[in-house]
């Protein structure tokens, strides 16, 4: 998702390049973000991951977290939405997608960055594991922990801004795929989806310091 997969081909407009654009104009540009999305990637497997045996979306978030994100020059707060890709394996449970995500902060807050937790939209509906009722419930419970406070230094509520209250699932304007065209697959929100998203984010979090 924010690989960008449903957004506008070569368009610049998944939400990240959205909140871009919005800092941008708040800060000039002496504020950059960084998209270290990789489709496909999870929070806590594959334990290792070796260009011998790939999978697809590469080695785990935590194995790849000093290199991906906090080697970044100038980082100052990381805002982490994953874990979609832990219940699409069918696998995982919302304990282990915490567990990680809590070991995962833990090292972010070391390294002196404020760690911005992000709830995980809703795939209810998809035709995978992500969209039955037993993914959307762990979904809901990684959620639930995410919002808790203390879990992270600031949440940015993705799911409540992304999700029909009356389905439990994307809405509908979110869903046609933006590149392709057709129903979409009920997971990736499409440009109105990821901008929706990037409008969720609420810039004060960001801890941005004052500057020329």
């Amino acid at each position: 998702i924010t690989d960008g997969t449903g957004s506008t081909m070569n368009g610049d407009d998944r939400w990240t390049d959205a909140l871009s654009h919005r800092l941008h104009a708040l800060y000039g540009r002496r504020v950059a973000v960084v998209n270290a999305g990789i489709g496909g990637n999870r929070v806590t497997t594959p334990a290792r991951y070796s260009i011998d045996a790939p999978i697809p979306g590469g080695p785990s978030a935590l194995e790849r977290l000093e290199r991906d994100l906090l080697a970044i020059s100038g980082l100052r707060a990381a805002i982490w939405l994953e874990g979609i890709n832990d219940i699409g394996t069918g696998e995982a449970t919302a304990d282990q997608i915490t567990a990680g995500l809590r070991s995962g902060v833990a090292r972010i807050r070391s390294a002196g960055v404020r760690a911005i937790g992000a709830t995980i939209v809703s795939a209810l509906g998809a035709d995978t594991p992500h969209g039955t009722a037993r993914g959307d419930a762990i979904r809901r419970a990684v959620n639930d922990w995410i919002r808790a406070p203390g879990s992270y230094d600031a949440v940015v509520d993705f799911d409540a801004a992304t999700r029909d209250p009356a389905t439990g699932a994307l809405r509908p304007e979110f869903q046609p795929n933006g590149t392709i065209g057709g129903p979409g697959d009920r997971l990736h929100p499409n440009r109105a989806g990821y901008l929706a998203m990037a409008a969720a984010v609420d810039p004060a979090i960001l801890a941005i310091p004052p500057g020329p």
